[in-house]
């Protein structure tokens, strides 16, 4: 038998032919789906262009939405769509540059007068009066700023020990969510028709602060934006009085606003800073407080005239209450 007979030129096996991958693209139309809620929303924020209670409750959620803003990115580098990706690497950068600055805060000079201030929404006057209490012993505030302030509440803290610590008041308590009082280790005096309040209680007065000259502090406390209210919300923060070139002024409250509201971005361009968001814990949120779900939103400020400066701020979560308190130390200048 001759073997060379079947031997054949062709290779062994047969040709190997390699399949095509075909690979996996996102559809376009997905991309521009993915990136044009959130670059509406920054057009809105930035533009403060937010209109009616739903979109002006909505727009307390910004911190959220920057971080989610980084998914429309990936979906649209995953759909090769260099343009939907641009708008969206744009979109995530200017809701960045509206929010990161809050966690990073900035270096304040240590210099000046200590304030410290403390403010704190009770609940229908529903917060615990020993916790509170407590609070203002571990923290030593020179100031308190309470937001519905009932008369019971008035008598259960000064039971539990308020009288004795902060002796000096001016309070407006009502039964209900209007009444508001400052409490101080300090003299105070009323300061009447210092601006036009609108929404609940807002009393204001001068501190008796040692070592210079008074210092004024209003309780802030407005309508929440809810339905109709909305309008009388952004009146009120329109109404609170700016920094006075005479005193150095604080406000101190429940705001019932984030600094993603255009109302509260404007209240601070007359020449006010957030304590919280100079010290690097603007992002820290302060309601609710004391419910199934951790607090969500950043609406508890105090405000201090841009000439002085913030030593610490720490925020506190209290029994009986929805809000958390807010402490500030601040550093009240030579005016």
């Amino acid at each position: 038998m001759d073997i060379a007979a079947g031997k054949t030129d062709d290779p062994v096996g047969g040709v190997i032919v390699t399949p095509v991958r075909r690979r996996w693209r996102v559809p376009g139309a997905l991309a521009w789906m993915a990136v044009a809620p959130f670059a509406a929303w920054a057009v809105a924020r930035v533009g403060g262009l937010e209109r009616g209670s739903l979109t002006t409750q909505l727009m307390t959620g910004t911190p959220y939405v920057a971080a989610a803003s980084v998914l429309p990115v990936l979906i649209g580098a995953l759909a090769r769509n260099r343009y939907a990706t641009a708008v969206a690497l744009v979109t995530t950068a200017a809701l960045g540059l509206s929010v990161l600055p809050r966690a990073f805060g900035s270096a304040d000079p240590a210099t000046g007068r200590p304030l410290k201030v403390l403010t704190l929404n009770l609940l229908f006057g529903r917060a615990d009066p020993g916790a509170v209490l407590d609070l203002v012993k571990r923290l030593d505030p020179d100031v308190l700023s309470a937001q519905e302030l009932t008369p019971g509440a008035v008598e259960r803290l000064d039971e539990a020990g308020l009288a004795r610590l902060m002796p000096h008041r001016v309070l407006e308590d009502e039964w209900s969510a209007a009444g508001s009082g400052l409490f101080s280790r300090y003299p105070l005096t009323p300061l009447n028709g210092l601006f036009q309040v609108v929404g609940h209680n807002m009393p204001a007065a001068t501190l008796a602060l040692p070592g210079g000259d008074p210092v004024e502090i209003v309780d802030v406390h407005p309508y929440p934006p809810l339905g109709a209210q909305v309008q009388e919300w952004a009146t009120a923060l329109d109404s609170l009085p700016g920094p006075s070139r005479e005193r150095v002024r604080v406000l101190a409250g429940d705001f019932n606003a984030s600094l993603d509201h255009a109302p509260m971005r404007r209240l601070l361009g007359r020449g006010y800073v957030d304590a919280a968001d100079r010290a690097g814990l603007g992002l820290v949120p302060t309601w609710p407080a004391n419910r199934g779900v951790p607090a969500l939103i950043t609406i508890d400020h105090v405000l201090m005239d841009e000439r002085g400066g913030v030593s610490r701020v720490s925020v506190h979560t209290v029994r009986g209450t929805d809000h958390r308190a807010v402490f500030a130390e601040l550093r009240v200048p030579a005016v």
